[in-house]
């Protein structure tokens, strides 16, 4: 079991020391946690021992280690990069083995998914050092005349460039050729949607939400959690009935469940790192009462949605299999569960939040990141803002 000590640093922000031994011969790992302001002892202390456990599983893991450790591993690393002829090796022996520490398993999934089917059988084969920009144009190129959607080529060529990155800064390559490959533009067929398409308005959201009536509890129940909240898919799938807050109204979102062939379902913390806690309609909390409930007569579970008639939590993917089905159903034009979390942040913004707010009950780490998303909402409020000035003008002149 993990150890935990309440320390303050020079700064004097209260922190708590986690230690987590690995056995004899072994070190110790620590990490400081830092509450949040305004929490109390109970919420601090029930959270600093989610953070732990999530630690310890980490530490078992293998994805943490001492600083000695990573340099011994870095160390590791440049020899065998001494030995590497092929992009293949170099890959499978240094740049994977080096991205797997740092990276979360979705994410390493999909690096090793794009080696495996785009760049190994391209250039998996050829020297390292031989490997120059009009190969590596070449394989872009090929993806896109295939029809490969910009995104997914997109992901190849961050791939490439961290692959290539790396190589350049052990020395195991004397040029970086991704230095000389432009970053691909889409195909003049292929029209990336503008910002204001992936949401819905609030017209459109309501229908929605008519159309959920004779839709199972359950799914009245996800659907609209999801957009109240704007939760990503993972972290719905991910709330337990101990993080419902039924008294107070709100949902604090702990934990994300993610898939990857090689890793099944497995529970992670949610994307920015930390738990957050955000506020719930008086309809959606009905729901997941009722759920409860209903859920309580069939079979008990900590998490609030499960598989059919089972404990165990719904895939992660079901939502968006169900999304697909409903829109046909109803004729909703690409309805899946990340619109959805657009169209609850585009109405919000567009309806007068403030930008913090929307950032905080999103999840994200810096609100420059909700700005650059939701540009064309903020732009909206910017003119709605004004209207009012000149509506206040207008009337005073009346008077």
């Amino acid at each position: 079991m993990p150890s935990t000590r309440k320390k303050t640093n020079k700064a004097g922000q209260v922190f708590y020391e986690i230690r987590v031994s690995r056995g004899r011969g072994k070190s110790y790992l620590t990490r400081r946690w830092y509450p949040p302001e305004g929490w109390s002892q109970k919420a601090i202390d029930r959270e600093l021992a989610n953070v732990a456990a999530e630690f310890e599983r980490q530490s078992d893991a293998g994805e943490v280690i001492t600083r000695a450790e990573q340099r011994e591993r870095e160390a590791e690393a440049e020899r065998e990069a001494a030995k590497i002829l092929t992009l293949r090796q170099y890959g499978e022996r240094v740049f994977m083995p080096a991205k797997t520490v740092t990276m979360s398993e979705n994410a390493r999934a999909s690096y090793q998914g794009n080696l495996a089917r785009w760049i190994y059988p391209a250039l998996g084969d050829v020297k390292l050092p031989e490997i120059t920009p009009a190969q590596l144009s070449a394989l872009l190129l090929s993806m896109q005349a295939q029809g490969k959607a910009q995104g997914t080529v997109l992901k190849v060529y961050t791939v490439l460039q961290g692959l290539f990155k790396m190589a350049y800064r052990s020395d195991t390559i004397p040029l970086n050729p991704m230095d000389k490959v432009d970053r691909p533009k889409p195909r003049k067929d292929e029209q990336p949607k503008e910002e204001e398409e992936k949401a819905y308005t609030a017209p459109e959201l309501h229908r929605i939400l008519q159309c959920l009536k004779g839709e199972p509890l359950k799914w009245r129940c996800y659907v609209s959690l999801v957009a109240d909240t704007g939760v990503r898919r993972g972290e719905a799938c991910g709330i337990q009935w101990a993080d419902i807050d039924f008294k107070a109204g709100t949902i604090t979102f702990r934990h994300n469940l993610q898939y990857t062939p090689a890793a099944g379902v497995y529970d992670t913390s949610t994307k920015g790192k930390r738990a957050r806690t955000v506020d719930v309609g008086p309809h959606v909390l009905e729901l997941l009462q009722q759920l409860r409930e209903a859920q309580a007569s069939s079979a008990i579970s900590k998490w609030v949605f499960t598989k059919e008639g089972s404990p165990e939590p719904m895939h992660p993917q079901t939502p968006t299999e169900y999304f697909h089905s409903f829109g046909e159903r109803y004729g909703i034009e690409d309805f899946h569960p990340h619109k959805l979390r657009h169209t609850s942040a585009s109405v919000a913004l567009t309806n007068g939040a403030d930008l913090i707010s929307v950032s905080e009950r999103l999840g994200h780490k810096d609100p420059a990141t909700t700005a650059r998303i939701y540009a064309h909402a903020n732009q909206e409020s910017i003119r709605r803002a004004g209207q009012i000035v000149r509506d206040a003008i207008e009337k005073a002149g009346q008077g």
